[in-house]
């Protein structure tokens, strides 16, 4: 989740930033302060295992073990994401490698797992269909949507932050992180209790198998939905603010 310092400020070293009301607790200093951006690196790390892990899988049954094992890999990362911003702003240790590293780790694991989860790997040609259909519930075009929101964001973001214009992250913003925290893990719990599901005579699947495939596209518009909601009051606050605002020399 990206870490948001007062308005204003930009701190550059652990144990810099000043407190925030209701949220910041004793300055913390020495190898603890880089605990924060030790958990954004892991990030990183973890979400490199999650795609590596998960680019092995090929529905129905190849590699299936790469299901639960992303699953978790991605919920640890997503823990990471919550705690490194939580512990930097409660901490006072909000430096510039979290400010630019941390929501490039978010975008990074996030919009990775979403790529692959609409990807070939996930898609099935059982019932004799014509055409392959994506078991994850995710389409390409919900991918382009997706990234579109957080491209548009970002462009906002830093043409508010170049004038001094304080752009920190709002409810709808985090609310969206949430639900696509949630929403991969339990895609691929859920593929995987397709694939489990699956009586494997003539492409057919059984009852829980075809519930969980209704399921599973409901997850995906969930995601794009919020995801394209969310970037409503993002936009409409930071076009309203560069009108205010003025180029810095």
């Amino acid at each position: 989740m990206t870490r948001t310092p007062p308005t204003n400020h930009n701190a550059s070293e652990p144990g810099t930033a000043p407190p925030t009301p209701g949220e910041s607790g004793p300055l913390v200093t020495g190898p603890l302060a880089h605990l924060p951006n030790a958990l954004t690196v892991l990030r990183l790390i973890l979400a490199i295992g999650f795609f590596v892990v998960l680019s092995a899988y090929r529905f129905p049954d190849q590699n299936a073990w790469a299901l639960p094992i992303g699953a978790l890999l991605f919920t640890i990362a997503a823990v990471t994401d919550a705690l490194d911003g939580y512990l930097a702003r409660r901490w006072r240790v909000i430096t510039v490698f979290g400010r630019i590293f941390d929501p490039f780790a978010d975008k990074f694991l996030v919009l990775g797992a979403f790529i692959l989860l609409a990807g070939p790997m996930f898609a099935s040609t059982v019932h004799g269909a014509d055409a392959p259909r994506q078991v994850s519930g995710v389409h390409p075009w919900m991918v382009i949507a997706i990234l579109s929101r957080e491209l548009l964001v970002t462009t906002i973001r830093g043409a508010c932050e170049s004038r001094g214009v304080d752009f920190s992250a709002t409810f709808s913003g985090k609310l969206k992180m949430i639900v696509q925290s949630v929403a991969v893990p339990l895609i691929l719990v859920s593929v995987a209790l397709v694939e489990r599901a699956s009586t494997g005579e003539n492409g057919g699947f059984t009852g829980l198998a075809t519930f969980v495939g209704y399921v599973l596209p409901t997850i995906a518009w969930i995601v794009v939905l919020v995801t394209i909601w969310s970037a409503i009051p993002y936009t409409v606050r930071g076009l309203q603010a560069l009108k205010t605002s003025s180029p810095q020399a």
